[in-house]
């Protein structure tokens, strides 16, 4: 997401993964603080922080809740699981969701369309001639309801901001934002369907914070000061009044304009009707994986609405289309793949009579004939050698999508309201036609050919983003499918790239979730601040958008992000720094989202938070969210790991972050050369080792393409899947069905027990040794695991891979690795972390010691000793 234009005055260029370009040499100072612009090709970072809702365990500081973005339904604080041995109970502190899980981004509330506030009022405080003196309009009863920076939108690192700019600056820590533009909020945003009223001189959103004039109506603006007019509407008599506007009582609003002004467009009353889904299938599979395919397609075709339209295509030397409009044969129109289809070759197509688009109740019957026709591969040929001509696949499905023969009813041309989307299924890389490379890397031109199909591939990705069209990829079997150059395609659009190990049940999850996932389109991201606070980076799945908007708003200095799609699965990492000492007792953020949602309404989403502002490093720390920090800091240090050599680069920067970290803000041991760690902040450093020897930074992922995907996904991902991907959450199962919540140490590698470890894009369970020769327990503990493992992940996209195993066997490596070696630890340091050891017998506990195998990585302990690092005193 770099651009290479001059940002808005007053803010950094914005910064996104960027493919294929190199990272540069890391500085002196590995966490010296961003430049005040990037370069497309060399993007580098300020600075770092994390929070967000998920199950506390011991190790995490503040207790929080399960939440539906990260694939958990609840609806008791206990979740029930429907299969033996019984319901899974946390012994942990567990709270009820917020709100259910909704598949569209930003859906309407049905009762929302209203005028009035929900909010409660109180007896106004004494107040003077409304005419006279700007008054604050917040009675005291709002303003308590109204807690600073606390929505699940949006996430700050800390809830209070340093004054002073030396302090507040240190690169280290530094200050931020999580912002999440589809995330659904509890209670609902309150709706407004009238046009908001906005500062004439920045374009700032009225909101609860602003003064009003209640005897004239007027009201001045929190981000410039400047007093505007409202054409009469805040006109009132007490400030209670004011509180029926929404904007005025709710930190959180949704201006919502059911109007459409498109060209052809027609309203349909079920949205989905207007966002088809196309197929892309590779036909070029050999006959096992072809097997698990199948059963995928016709799991998919059985769960997928019957009012949405799917299209079929599958590509291999040529790309065949399917006619839908068959009823008990499959047939296809069949076009050459080794270039880009003729215009003359798309008209013959979309002008034709074939039915490339229909709704699923019509089409089903067919759909399973075309799926039980696939045959496999017949020629002997390798695997990575097939011509594979994806594509022009993709660009046959875009034609057809939105082609005027796409769908007809009664002679009126649908339009499509929202994203589209096209699923490619792939078991191979791109080598024939356009977008494609040579069938080995020793060819002499490789790098050349690559090139240019890397450039292709983004161009086709921007096309469809154009088009409002979502492409994901979603790879499988053993075959390498050159990750590099299909990335592309999939970010350009707004889309996703996932690999499995096979077609199997992951993979059909997944396939069905991706076309369920209802993603707004026209997104764009407008962030304003006090005048005090600078915009340094973001990184997320957008692109600087540079909107002239001064001739309507004199000084508006905003921050733009065209968003390439907006879905509750996405989040964007801000990170920020105070211009100079700040003076005032507060600062604003003001984020609003505009897009079309999946019903077409033009919505524009305004969230408006104030923080204070205090001189005292103690109270900012007591405020700070170190799941936040660790998050925004992950995201700028993988933004920067673009390779294998960048990670080890980047492990180097963490050490030297956390050693800053506790010399600005920690204090020195007496008679010592060591220093102590904030105690405010304790969790940090524990989730920074985590991400520094797990699968983003650590050597546990094998190949570079496996890197490489889950560091785009990490990327743009939600909070709560970040925070796993970072940190994974460990739960032993106990008698009964229970379950009870460790850190994600070895210790808990007990014989007797089975355990869940959820590492956000895997699942993995581990039956110990005598457990597993139980055989009446053990398939009690593995039921209970199972059932827990599809809880924790039911809705989220993309679905984890669950593996279960027994203790010793060669898949527990998966397990082992990315537990924190805490046998390595005394005892009294043992015990101090992980509590449970105390309820072990002394033959249970040397029985446990003696199963651990020594291995060279240091326990968290041992890694921050080496950093001159007291080990903080476990929260």
């Amino acid at each position: 997401m770099a651009t290479p234009s001059q940002a808005s005055p007053g803010y950094s260029k914005i910064t996104n993964p960027q493919i294929d370009s190199v990272s540069p040499n890391p500085n002196k100072s590995p966490i010296a603080p961003a430049p005040p612009t990037f370069s497309s090709g060399a993007p580098r970072f300020p600075s770092p922080n994390l929070q967000q809702y998920h199950i506390p365990s011991h190790s995490i500081k503040n207790p929080t809740m399960l939440s539906p973005a990260n694939g958990v339904k609840t609806r008791s604080p206990i979740p029930h699981l429907s299969t033996p041995p019984g319901p899974p109970v946390f012994t942990s502190p567990v709270q009820p969701a917020a709100v259910p899980f909704r598949t569209s981004a930003a859906t309407p509330q049905p009762v929302a369309f209203s005028s009035g506030s929900t909010l409660p009022t109180s007896s106004p405080p004494n107040f003077s001639n409304g005419s006279v003196e700007l008054q604050q309009q917040l009675p005291s009863a709002i303003e308590e309801s109204v807690p600073d920076g606390d929505l699940p939108c949006i996430l700050f690192s800390a809830h209070k901001v340093l004054k002073h700019k030396k302090q507040a600056n240190v690169p280290s820590l530094g200050f931020g934002v999580l912002v999440s533009p589809g995330r659904e909020t509890s209670p609902g945003p309150q709706v407004i369907q009238r046009d908001p009223h906005r500062c004439h001189n920045c374009g700032a959103y009225s909101n609860l914070y602003s003064d009003i004039l209640i005897g004239s109506g007027q009201w001045q603006c929190v981000i410039c000061r400047n007093l505007n007019g409202s054409e009469g509407e805040y006109i009132a008599s007490s400030k209670e009044e004011l509180c029926n506007f929404p904007e005025l009582s709710s930190p959180l609003v949704d201006f919502i304009q059911t109007g459409n002004k498109r060209p052809s467009f027609v309203p349909v009353t079920d949205s989905r009707i207007s966002a088809p889904v196309v197929l892309v299938i590779d036909e070029c599979l050999d006959e096992p994986h072809l097997q698990h395919l199948q059963s995928s397609l016709h799991a998919f075709v059985d769960s997928v609405p019957p009012t949405t339209r799917i299209g079929i295509i599958l590509y291999g030397r040529t790309v065949s289309v399917y006619d839908l409009s068959e009823e008990s044969i499959a047939s296809s129109d069949v076009i050459p793949g080794g270039t880009s289809p003729t215009q003359e070759i798309l008209k013959a197509l979309i002008y034709g009579t074939g039915i490339y688009l229909s709704p699923m109740h019509a089409s089903k019957e067919v759909a399973h004939l075309v799926f039980s026709s696939l045959r496999p591969y017949k020629l002997n040929v390798p695997e990575a050698s097939r011509d594979r001509c994806l594509g022009t696949a993709v660009e046959v499905a875009l034609a057809i999508i939105h082609g005027p023969s796409a769908d007809m009813s009664r002679g009126v041309v649908k339009r499509p309201g929202c994203n589209s989307r096209i699923i490619v299924c792939a078991g191979g890389p791109n080598t024939f036609g356009p977008g494609s490379v040579p069938h080995s890397y020793t060819h002499p031109n490789y790098p050349h050919k690559e090139k240019t199909a890397l450039k292709w591939m983004e161009h086709l990705g921007r096309e469809a983003h154009q088009h409002n069209t979502v492409v994901d990829i979603l790879c499988a079997g053993t075959c390498p499918v050159r990750v590099p150059v299909l990335q592309p395609l999939a970010k350009a659009s707004g889309g996703v790239l996932v690999l499995h190990d096979d077609f199997g049940e992951a993979f059909g999850v997944n396939l069905q979730r991706a076309s369920a996932r209802a993603a707004g389109s026209h997104g764009l991201l407008e962030i304003r601040c006090s005048d005090d606070i600078l915009v340094a980076q973001v990184v997320g799945p957008g692109e600087e958008a540079h909107i002239d908007t001064h001739e309507t708003f004199k000084n508006d200095i905003s921050l733009c992000i065209q968003m390439l799609s907006v879905e509750e699965t996405q989040c964007f990492s801000i990170s920020m720094e105070n211009k100079h000492d700040i003076r005032s007792d507060f600062v604003f953020f003001q984020f609003a989202i505009q897009y079309s949602n999946v019903f077409q309404a033009d919505v524009a989403r305004v969230i408006t938070i104030r923080l204070p502002t205090v001189d005292s490093v103690s109270a900012y720390l007591q405020s700070f969210q170190d799941e936040v920090a660790a998050i925004l800091i992950a995201k700028r240090t993988l933004l920067r790991a673009k390779n294998y050599s960048d990670t080890i680069d980047m492990r180097t920067t963490l050490d030297e972050r956390v050693k800053d970290i506790a010399l600005k803000f920690g204090s020195q041991v007496p008679k010592s050369k060591l220093y102590r760690f904030p105690k405010e902040i304790s969790l940090l450093p524990e989730l920074l080792f985590h991400l520094r020897r797990g699968p983003l930074l650590g050597g546990i992922v094998g190949h570079e393409d496996e890197r490489s995907v889950l560091r785009n996904l990490f990327l743009n991902a939600s909070f709560d899947l970040s925070l796993r991907m970072v940190a994974p959450r460990c739960l032993m199962h106990r008698e009964g069905g229970t379950f009870e919540e460790l850190p994600a140490y070895d210790l808990t590698m007990q014989s007797d027990t089975a355990v869940v470890l959820d590492h956000g894009t895997d699942v993995f369970i581990w039956l110990g040794a005598e457990l597993a020769a139980d055989e009446g327990r053990s398939a009690a503990a593995l039921a209970a695991c199972r059932t827990l493992a599809e809880e924790l992940t039911e809705l989220r996209f993309p679905a984890p891979r669950v593996l279960a195993f027994k203790e010793g066997s060669s898949q527990a490596r998966y397990f082992v690795s990315r537990l924190i070696p805490a046998h390595k630890d005394p005892p009294y340091e043992q015990e101090a972390r992980f509590p449970q050891l105390r309820t072990l017998t002394t033959e249970q506990r040397t029985k446990l010691k003696r199963s651990f195998i020594h291995f060279d990585d240091p326990s968290f302990c041992e890694w921050i000793r080496s950093l001159k690092v007291v080990p903080p005193e476990p929260s």
